[in-house]
């Protein structure tokens, strides 16, 4: 029994190395495919510092790496939800995570031509989603409405629609700065009438 163990201690960093390898070659891809959708997959590589054999056992295709990037940045928001939920005040938590959500909507807005590249023709993959976004929007609302920091009965649906303009931000521009205004417009209106704990 006592041999089994030791092999498998030997398994996890191996395979959390290999997980730093896949996500570094996402931040880089990021990055890369944003400024241009065409960026060769060996530059991403090398910049990436992985061998080819290495980045085509992760991303065997253009596609399969542009979605997966996608599908990496909506968990990204998504999980960061509860983290915040977790250090901070339910209010400052939806606050904090409209940024974060404010970065994914730049990054998808940088990458929109990679994306309709990886979606577009017979056959492609279809674009994923983003349930767990809404989801993750759906639990700061009710922890900010059950703490009375919030108006009550907003729904995930009004909030997208009332952040819609984030959508609308030129990601090549000084996003940030109208990004900021926005979202604490936002913010306010959505403190507007909660009754208080």
């Amino acid at each position: 029994m006592g041999q089994h163990k030791a092999p498998q201690r030997a398994e996890p960093p191996q395979r959390a190395d290999a997980q730093r390898n896949r996500e570094r070659i996402l931040e880089v891809a990021l990055v890369e495919l944003t400024r241009s959708a065409d960026t060769p997959l060996s530059v991403i590589a090398k910049k990436a510092g992985v061998g080819q054999g290495t980045f085509y056992r992760n991303f065997p295709s253009r596609e399969a790496l542009v979605l997966e990037i996608y599908r990496y940045e909506v968990r990204q928001v998504a999980d960061s939800a509860t983290q915040l939920l977790s250090t901070r005040e339910p209010d400052r938590a939806l606050r904090d995570w409209m940024d974060d959500l404010a970065r994914f909507a730049m990054a998808k807005a940088g990458l929109a031509d990679a994306i309709r590249q990886a979606t577009s023709g017979p056959g492609s993959p279809a674009k994923p989603g983003y349930a767990a976004i809404t989801e993750a929007s759906e639990l700061l609302l009710r922890a900010c409405e059950e703490a009375g920091l919030i108006r009550p009965g907003v729904t995930a649906d009004d909030f997208f629609l009332a952040i819609g303009g984030l959508w609308q931000i030129d990601p090549s521009d000084d996003w940030q700065p109208r990004a900021t205004r926005l979202l604490d417009l936002i913010m306010d209106g959505l403190r507007a009438g909660a009754p208080g704990p």
